[in-house]
């Protein structure tokens, strides 16, 4: 591993980290709209520490969904992450279990995606631990911000916080939505799917179940190609 390339992959490591932590803004302002207190989007931040699932805890709160509904739907949100960690663990191999856990709490879309990436496995540890720390402290001093500016808004601009998760949400959506030629048809076929089952059950379910529920999409979106598969066997 060469000096430059571990520049490089720092400089590529904390610039998109620093991006990322910027977001946590909104999750701030999203979490004061739920009426989540500062301490507690903080907390939330620094335990949970998965951007999706926490816009998706306070966006079922925001709806009027239950406590239920809202925990179900980040857990689902999370799960993706062990997937990333069986990915990783080889990769890391971090000794004893201060670094065992670091790592595990820091694996999340980004981090996963910088180390997959790297040249080496040399380059990829470094890429991960990089692009997590900075991640993680900017979120969370970012966090505060947004939380501590809404709750010095008026009435009106609260009211306009019930934007902010949506957006959010489309905001992640995006870079997938202007890629569509290029992913997978089984990938559209899940976020087709999901959509679909989401909004035929959002009229007759409390906030958020719908959310739990789109789970079925994914079963839904493979059989088709399991089917395809017998009879071409």
């Amino acid at each position: 591993m060469s000096t430059s390339d571990r520049s490089r992959t720092l400089r590529d490591a904390i610039g998109l980290g620093a991006a990322v932590g910027l977001y946590g803004v909104a999750f701030g302002a999203a979490a004061a709209g739920a009426g989540l207190s500062t301490w507690q989007a903080l907390t939330m931040s620094a335990v949970m520490f998965t951007g999706a699932s926490q816009f998706a805890l306070v966006g079922v709160l925001s709806a009027g969904g239950g406590a239920a509904a809202a925990v179900g739907s980040a857990l689902l949100l999370g799960t993706r992450n062990t997937v990333y960690g069986v990915r990783l663990a080889p990769l890391l191999a971090p000794r004893g279990w201060p670094r065992r856990a670091g790592a595990a709490h820091w694996v999340i879309d980004e981090t996963t995606a910088m180390a997959v990436a790297a040249p080496d496995r040399e380059l990829g540890r470094v890429a991960f631990w990089a692009t997590g720390a900075t991640i993680y402290l900017g979120w969370n001093v970012t966090t505060v911000i947004g939380s501590l500016g809404a709750a010095g808004l008026g009435e009106t601009a609260q009211a306009a916080l019930d934007s902010v998760v949506p957006a959010a949400f489309l905001a992640l959506l995006w870079p997938r939505l202007t890629r569509a030629a290029n992913e997978p048809a089984v990938q559209r076929r899940v976020a087709l799917g999901g959509a679909v089952v989401a909004l035929v059950l959002t009229p007759f379910v409390p906030p958020g179940v719908q959310v739990i529920l789109a789970v079925v999409a994914v079963g839904l979106a493979g059989r088709p190609r399991r089917v395809a598969a017998e009879e071409t066997a």
